[in-house]
Order: C-alpha cells, then structure tokens, then sequence
C-alpha cells in the first residue's frame, strides 16, 4: 500500500519478499508509484518480515529509479540482513525503535533540548524536545564520545528508542542522583557540591580538543549580541558587540549547559551528562551560562529557579558565588564582583535574545525581566572596558 504527501511517496511493505513472490510483490510496489517518479520515495517496513536476495535486487532496482530513497521502521532482523549485504551503506536506513514510558519516573537531569528520566535502578533515558531528534542524537552521542576519549567521565548511549512522539536516548547510570537533587535534600552539602562542580568545571575547560571536532562558543555569543544591538541606547549594543570580538579564541572545551541538573554522582564516580552543546571556547562564555541558569533568569522571578532546580534562589544564588570564588581561586569579594560583573554582560544579553526568542513578546512578566536585564546590561557598559578574566585571576 503506497501512501502520498506533497513532498514524498511512501510504500508498506508488509510479510516476506522472497524469490516466491518477489516478481509479484516490484510489480505492485511499480504500480502504485506510477506517476510519484520526481518524488522522494520512503519504503516504510515495519510490517516487513523477512527480504531475500531476490527482494534486495528490487531495492536495488528502485534505488536506480529513485536516487532519494529510505527505508524506516526496519525491525532488527531486516536491518542485520541489510547491514550484512551492504545496503545499509547504498541506503539511508531507519531501524524501528523500541517504545517506553517515561510516566512517572524522576527527572534527573534537564537541558536546553531534553529531559533525562529515570527508567529503573541502571537505566535513564533522555528524551528529546524535537520530535524528528535522530540527528540530534547521533551529533550528541559523537560529541560525547569524543568528551569521554579526551578524558571528561560522561554517560555514553547504548540504544535508541521512542518516547510518545519523541526520540529517547538510553543510558546505563546505576543509582544515580543529580547534583540538584542533591543540594535540594541535603543542603548541608553545599560546599562537597561546589568542590566536585567546580573540580569538573576545571577539567573540562582544561580539556584540549582537536580542531574542528566541535563549534566556537563564541560565533554563537557574537550572533545573540548582534541581533540585540539595537536595544541598547548610545553605543553601547556596538561596545558590547566589540567586547565580545576582543574575546580570545581558546581550543578547549566548553559544556554549554554546565548546571546542576547536568552532573551526576554514580556509586562514588561523577559523571556529566547532557552532551549536545559541547563546543570550544573561552570560559566567560560558560560562567555566563552559568549566572544565567543560577541568577538571572531568576532575578525578577524568583520561583523559576525552585521550579527548575527544585531549591530556593537564595540557595541558588549563594552557589553560584561560592562556584565562582572557587574556580577563580580567591575569596577576595572585590574580585570575585569584578569577574561577575563581566559574566553578567554576556549573561544578560543571552537572557535578552533567548526571551524575545522563546517567550510571548506580551507577557507582563517576561517583559519586566527584559527591562530589568536591559537595565542591568546598560549601567554594566559604562563601567565595563574589557571581558577579560585575568585580573580576577
């Protein structure tokens, strides 16, 4: 049975294709394509038992008659005899994925672009916001991989499977809680989180990473400060813009979503998760993401970080100053503000583009957090010459 959209034909195939009935079964598959030639053509074989080699020379017959063509919902038995005879390198195919339920289960990681559930004891599974995610996923297990070779401990993916509508990805991370959970249940362990965050934070920005491995964190920052330039009176978005130009490119890691959702402890290892926006960079770009998650996006609002993290903006707040004095290496309060008040730059003007971005433009809450970040952003220009961190140092 063929299907057909605008933009694709689409054939079932269904039961056994062999050399008993392989002859019968191309001249259906021919009729129902007829006319659907300049169209993509995707065989959808989740009914398809089995394929001989008879039935992989119609594959091959058709893959002539139409270059753009995939196969998707391939059980485990087909996909082996596809990957064995090749033709998961002639074709682009999608194997059919197992599907699970996160309902119920606890949230233990969150990042831009997914949540981490908790499945059972040793497994969790990260479930991603974009409903057509596979790229997504084969991009975050590579980038992980590459983390994990360079020496950063993180969870690797060992399967792919569905969630409702969504793609999930499945790691094995035996009782493991995240620092937020943590901090939230145990608050007398705030200074053991800052030490094994701030430890973490330093091998990672410590880590080297082979050129064009992973994309600059700062053609991202340029990019959100350049949309907002205009929203900043007399020069000043153009001052900002350039003080972020000044900033020196470094070839060493940057997370990108570095909070406390995003660190695990497991058994006696810590281990981070949520590997999608890895990149390369200089660290103010992550301590700016950094203030945002901890303070900013909670400055006017102060239960978005309870909702988020599950403690208080208090709590929220003083980690973060504990975080920074710690990988600054100082105690000294005037540093500590000078480092902060050159974070908060970048922060703001992320905060500022990702609100006009992802919230209703006429939310009354929403558009007192822009002011107040505007506001911010303004009165830090007129004392800020320069983003960089060695004076603080």
């Amino acid at each position: 049975m063929s299907e057909q959209n605008e933009n694709v034909a689409v054939v079932c195939l269904s039961g056994r294709i062999d050399s008993g009935n392989a002859a019968e079964r191309e001249a259906e598959i021919r009729e129902e394509l007829k006319g659907k030639e300049a169209l993509p053509l995707v065989l959808d074989a989740e009914k398809l038992e089995y394929i001989s080699s008879a039935g992989l020379r119609i594959l091959l017959r058709l893959k002539k008659a139409w270059r753009e063509l995939r196969m998707i919902n391939v059980s485990s038995e087909v996909y082996e005899i596809l990957e064995m005879t090749g033709f998961t390198e002639m074709l682009e195919v999608e194997k059919a994925y197992k599907r699970i339920s996160v309902e119920g289960c606890e949230v233990i990681g969150e990042g831009a672009n997914g949540k981490v559930y908790r499945i059972d004891e040793d497994t969790v599974v990260k479930t991603y916001k974009n409903a057509d995610a596979l790229e997504e996923i084969r991009h975050e297990r590579e980038v992980a991989r590459l983390a994990l070779i360079l020496g950063v401990p993180t969870a690797i993916s060992y399967d792919v499977v569905r969630v409702g509508d969504h793609y999930g990805s499945v790691f094995e991370l035996l009782s493991a809680r995240s620092f937020a959970a943590i901090l939230k249940d145990e608050p007398e362990k705030m200074d053991w989180c800052v030490r094994e965050y701030v430890e973490m934070l330093k091998k990672i920005h410590e880590t080297e990473v082979p050129a064009g491995k992973l994309p600059s964190i700062k053609e991202a920052a340029l990019s959100w400060v350049s949309r907002r330039t205009d929203l900043l009176p007399g020069g000043k978005g153009e001052k900002l813009l350039s003080l972020v130009r000044e900033i020196p490119e470094q070839d060493t890691m940057i997370h990108g979503d570095y909070h406390l959702k995003n660190i695990v402890q497991t058994g006696d290892e810590v281990l981070l998760i949520d590997m999608d926006t890895l990149s390369v960079g200089h660290p103010i770009f992550e301590l700016a993401q950094m203030y945002c998650t901890y303070v900013g996006f909670s400055e006017v609002d102060r239960e978005n970080v309870l909702r988020f993290m599950g403690f208080d903006f208090e709590t929220s707040k003083a980690f973060w100053e504990k975080s920074l004095g710690a990988y600054l290496g100082t105690e000294e309060e005037e540093k500590i503000r000078e480092a902060e008040n050159k974070v908060r730059c970048i922060a703001y003007a992320r905060l500022i583009d990702w609100s006009l971005r992802h919230k209703n433009p006429g939310d009354e809450m929403d558009q007192a957090a822009r002011k107040h970040w505007l506001s911010e952003l303004t009165e830090l220009l007129d004392q800020v010459d320069t983003l960089s961190l060695a004076a603080a140092g």
